[in-house]
């Protein structure tokens, strides 16, 4: 394993750093007063129109797009709309990108739901779809809203949808309601992805299908924006409880085929943890050059906090597991290159766990540095800390990961047991590439 960056992806990580440090942070206050004088508007604010004219100038468009091995129907799109990069050279420049949730993957077009929505359409898309859809999204002329998880039922168990998709004649109508439908609150969402039930009777995970449902379709009812710890997220375009009451839609509009909803979103939430553990490890970054540097400037007891033993801890603790999880998520996305996203699933599932906890344990010790100001919006602390807590249960919970990573190393256990024949002992590990399988 080789995580060195080559060429290519180096100069992008520097060209991304100067442009997040540069460009993007400093327009941090900028968006904070457009969001105050327009508290009731859902839509980007002009200064990311400003940052997506200087990152398209600069080259810095659509970097998460996989090169072509990834993505079937890649050789269809235009050359220039992505950068063809594998996981690995994604990686650092996603990281950059953390220092500023809020700003820079949007400003990029590398911001989520948008990003996997790209992937699903660019694998799974018909050439029509692709076309009506994918196109627009490239480009940032739209934006779009996955919706899968709903309010009535335990939504960490997908095959527990309850939004139902049937077939009449040409039409597919869809009954049923959604949240934390992330963008779906900015009118430019004109794209909602939804997954539902075509068939109650088939097998456990064949039940579900996903459809493509324009935003003014009939029936398409935006029931009220979602917090995060009180953060309405307008800044993203919210999060969104949606009713679809009888929604019809072309048949034509469903993605794959029918059943084939539980595989596309798994397909799916595969590169969007990465991409969010790449990022996390960014904002864990900028929390703790903040939490050193208000250490060396903040006196208390007769000298700075930085003199106070449990700070040093602190500090030396957060570096130790930055540099450990950023090795694991590069490991994952070597793996999600080299052998597949499936044989990938045990590191997917351990930096999907590891990550947002680490982080979330690392901006909060950055909030007790700051004490009392650390609550407030003067920094991003507070904000950075409901990032990664509600990362502890976006695209599954910690629960979830944990359950399903036993399980598959108590099956190794057994297996290996079971097979051994003097040359495998308890407790053994195999090598990474086949340990994922």
């Amino acid at each position: 394993m080789d995580f060195a960056m080559d060429a290519r992806s180096a100069a992008l990580r520097d060209e991304v750093r100067a442009f997040v440090r540069d460009e993007v942070l400093p327009a941090e206050p900028e968006l904070d007063a457009q969001l105050a004088a327009t508290p009731d508007v859902w839509t980007f604010r002009p200064v990311v129109d400003r940052l997506r004219a200087t990152a398209r100038d600069r080259g810095l468009w659509n970097l998460f797009l996989p090169n072509g091995h990834s993505l079937p129907n890649a050789h269809s799109l235009p050359g220039d709309r992505g950068a063809g990069l594998t996981n690995l050279q994604y990686a650092p420049l996603a990281e950059e990108s953390g220092w500023s949730p809020r700003l820079a993957p949007v400003a990029m077009n590398c911001a989520a739901p948008d990003t996997g929505n790209m992937e699903l359409l660019a694998e799974f898309g018909t050439p029509e779809q692709q076309a009506q859809w994918l196109d627009p999204l490239l480009d940032a002329r739209i934006r779009s809203a996955f919706c899968m998880t709903e309010p009535d039922v335990a939504s960490s168990d997908a095959t527990n949808i309850g939004t139902s998709i049937r077939r009449d004649g040409d039409d597919l109508v869809i009954t049923g309601r959604k949240w934390w439908s992330t963008g779906a609150m900015n009118p430019d969402a004109a794209l909602l992805i939804v997954m539902g039930k075509t068939d109650p009777d088939a097998p456990r995970h064949r039940q579900q299908s996903m459809v493509l449902v324009p935003r003014d379709t009939p029936g398409v009812r935006i029931v009220r924006p979602l917090t995060v710890f009180g953060y309405d997220d307008r800044d993203h375009g919210g999060h969104a409880e949606i009713a679809f009451d009888d929604v019809r839609v072309p048949a034509a509009n469903l993605i794959g085929g029918a059943g084939d909803g539980f595989a596309i979103a798994q397909a799916r939430l595969g590169p969007g943890r990465i991409h969010h553990c790449m990022r996390a490890i960014g904002m864990a970054e900028r929390a703790l050059a903040l939490a050193a540097e208000r250490a060396t400037v903040r006196v208390a007891f007769g000298g700075p906090l930085a003199e106070q033993g449990v700070v040093r801890e602190w500090i030396a603790e957060a570096r130790v597991e930055i540099e450990a999880l950023r090795l694991l998520v590069l490991k994952t996305a070597w793996l999600m290159d080299t052998v597949g996203n499936r044989r990938a699933m045990t590191e997917i599932q351990a930096i999907k766990i590891a990550v947002p906890r680490a982080v979330q344990r690392i901006v909060d010790r950055a909030i007790q540095v700051f004490g009392a100001a650390g609550l407030s919006t003067d920094t991003p602390l507070a904000e950075l800390y409901a990032g990664a807590r509600a990362l502890r249960i976006a695209d599954g919970p910690d629960e979830v990961h944990l359950a399903s990573l036993g399980r598959a190393e108590l099956r190794r256990a057994a297996d290996a047991s079971a097979g051994a024949s003097g040359t495998t002992r308890a407790g053994s590990r195999e090598p990474a590439a086949s340990a994922a399988t």
